[in-house]
């Protein structure tokens, strides 16, 4: 194996483990905004639109954190130019989150929901931008 395939083998692995934290954190965000929406709503079920400003800074708090952490993780490894996992990555999480999320999946399926999510980071981060 050259030292470029060695180079690029090591970015996607980065760029998964960077998704696959990234996507665990931000789930845990949305869900529990989503358990926090759903208390408001029981406490008051008679209240009109009760809980969904709750819902709505979930829906904010889980797609808004992804492209922080994306980005993040991927500065602490040391890899630039992960333009493409940072919006790409967002965008797919705005629906596979709120697939996961709004739908209640269950346990399995949030895991394989996930892992894919870190596949799909991983060959995504392998797409590197240019330096200016």
């Amino acid at each position: 194996m050259t030292i470029a395939a060695r180079i690029r083998t090591a970015r996607g692995v980065k760029g998964a483990v960077a998704a696959a934290v990234s996507a665990t954190v931000c789930y845990v965000i949305w869900s529990g905004g989503r358990d926090w929406a759903a208390g408001v709503r029981d406490a008051d079920p008679d209240a009109f639109l009760a809980g969904s400003v709750e819902s709505v800074l979930a829906l904010i708090a889980g797609v808004a954190c992804m492209p922080v952490l994306l980005w993040a993780g991927m500065r602490a490894m040391q890899e630039r130019g992960s333009h493409l996992l940072v919006l790409a990555g967002t965008g797919v999480w705005f629906f596979l989150g709120g697939h996961v999320v709004e739908d209640a999946v269950d346990g399995v399926g949030t895991a394989l929901f996930l892992a894919l999510f870190a596949v799909l980071g991983g060959l995504l981060a392998l797409v590197r931008t240019p330096d200016r």
